[in-house]
């Protein structure tokens, strides 16, 4: 209506906070880009300026009176600004505008006679000498467009709902990145940040901190790729609904599920996994695992003591531990996503319940593209994982040129076996954990957002890239030159980072189709 989103005042008994609320969030009288609704919600500065440049509207507003509009208080609003509200909302159609003024304006009486009924009982109540009860019942229209009351004690799925969406998209992968800055400069202080021990076979191994892949590379690229995805996502989705009380409503029915994940990434992934692998073989001076820089001490102790070690391992598995629970709970809340678009059946919904196709293609087809990104990243995190423990069993002097060295091995399996020694290792088994969670968000994304989509979306194409990736994990270091196989998976990983819609194959498509024709 006049290039503008037109929606229908409802004919409910809301009062004037809850009609405003609705209008607001659904975007009512918002301009629209080529008859596509995508500009979002009314914030108080764009519905403070646009009032303002109303040509009837000389003296204009301050952003102060609109501001107290959008806050949960007991402030109406006057009748010469009804009629600037009715103005935008009924997209300054005259029939438009006087439905809306009429619903503005009765919406308004019913606030005030809420406010009457609530300050009689307040008055009531003190002279009979009793509290006060303020906790009037609004009805559902206005709770479904509030945010959540926060309940007194620690909600760990809000909080870590928070994580990822408080400030910036990049406040969390910069977090995360920094604190593995820091713990590179800290092996620079202890000396592990590049150091070789000898092997009792001779083999001269490179151990450093820095060169561990499990480390530098999950930590500084992979895991803060997978939070900026996950945080722009969910942020988008919070930024352009109206209905947050149902989202955290959404991610707060995931709360045992994040107890459990916190419990088994600090527990065993962190405290259990530090005593057994680093604490007692660093005091017992011997174990069954592979040496690396976190038992370095055992065989240089010229270069690092082992209570050094202890504090600095210490430090580095509660990092660790954090880092890998917040991935973890990534994956919840992009599955707590997908389940709230497919429960409203859009990706943007006003909160007059009208769906909006476009929106709800558009977005569904990014929430698409944003799981098969972070499926991608979950198994080049597995990747690095496996590579560096199955490097430490290698004969290989660093895990680039053990790598290459692989992929040029033309020698039986027999020999390959010779030149490995045999150790523990409990990283196959957490990498194939992180492996098949990510899959299954991938798989679970891939059923539930199928139908919503947009129809060039090549889900198979996307299916097939994961299906690759993930193959070339499990028969890396099965066989001589598998190296070839995982580098030719994590080309095609890297790829899909930076173009999920494989455009390069499309264009090979329509050049075939144009011969063709």
């Amino acid at each position: 209506m006049n290039g503008k989103k037109y929606l229908p005042p409802p004919n409910d008994e809301s009062d004037f906070k809850q009609l405003f609320q609705k209008a607001v969030a659904a975007g009512a009288g918002r301009p629209l880009e080529e008859g596509k609704y995508l500009a979002g919600p009314w914030t108080p500065e764009l519905l403070a300026e646009a009032i303002s440049q109303i040509d009837s509207n000389r003296t204009g507003i301050e952003l102060r009176t609109v501001q107290l509009w959008f806050q949960k208080n007991s402030k109406g609003v006057s009748a010469a600004n009804i009629r600037w509200l009715a103005k935008i909302f009924g997209c300054n159609d005259p029939v438009l505008v006087n439905e809306w003024q009429l619903a503005l304006k009765a919406a308004q009486e019913r606030l005030k006679n809420k406010r009457r009924c609530q300050k009689d009982h307040a008055d009531t109540a003190a002279h009979n000498g009793e509290a006060p009860d303020n906790t009037m019942k609004t009805s559902q229209n206005m709770v479904s467009t509030l945010p959540i009351e926060k309940k007194s004690g620690f909600n760990l799925a809000l909080r870590t709902e928070s994580a990822y969406c408080h400030g910036q998209s990049l406040s969390l992968p910069t977090s995360v990145l920094g604190g593995m800055i820091a713990l590179g400069f800290l092996s620079f202080l202890i000396g592990i940040h590049n150091v070789t021990y000898e092997r009792a076979d001779g083999v001269v191994k490179q151990v450093g901190f820095l060169w561990t892949a499990n480390w530098t590379l999950i930590f500084m690229l992979f895991m803060p790729l997978f939070f900026a995805f996950v945080a722009d996502l969910v942020s988008t989705w919070k930024s352009n609904i109206g209905h947050l009380n149902e989202w955290q409503k959404s991610v707060n029915g995931f709360s045992y599920l994040y107890w459990v994940v916190f419990s088994v990434c600090l527990l065993f992934a962190g405290l259990f996994q530090w005593i057994g692998m680093v604490f007692l073989p660093l005091v017992k001076g011997t174990g069954k695992y592979s040496i690396d820089w976190s038992k370095i001490a055992i065989e240089r102790p010229d270069i690092v003591t082992v209570q050094e070690s202890v504090l600095f391992t210490a430090l580095a598995y509660v990092y660790m531990s954090l880092c890998f629970y917040l991935f973890f709970a990534g994956f919840i809340l992009l599955c707590t996503l997908v389940q709230s678009i497919c429960n409203s059946n859009m990706a943007m919904k006003g909160q007059f319940g009208e769906l909006d196709p476009v929106q709800s293609e558009n977005f569904s087809t990014r929430a698409a593209y944003c799981i098969f990104r972070c499926t991608l990243l979950g198994i080049l995190v597995a990747i690095s994982m496996k590579s560096q423990s199955a490097y430490l069993a290698s004969s290989g002097t660093d895990i680039l040129s053990w790598l290459v060295g692989d992929s040029h091995l033309m020698a039986h399996e027999s020999a390959a076996e010779q030149s490995a020694v045999r150790y523990r290792m409990p990283t196959h088994y957490t990498s194939l954990v992180v492996a098949l969670i990510s899959c299954f968000v991938f798989l679970f994304g891939l059923v539930r957002l199928k139908s919503f989509v947009k129809a060039k979306v090549s889900l198979p194409r996307l299916s097939m890239t994961i299906v690759f990736l993930f193959l070339s994990y499990l028969l890396f270091n099965s066989f001589p030159g598998s190296s070839l196989l995982l580098m030719a998976g994590v080309l095609l990983a890297i790829y899909g980072l930076f173009d999920p819609e494989f455009t390069v194959v499309n264009f090979a498509k329509f050049r075939r189709n144009q011969r063709v024709s």
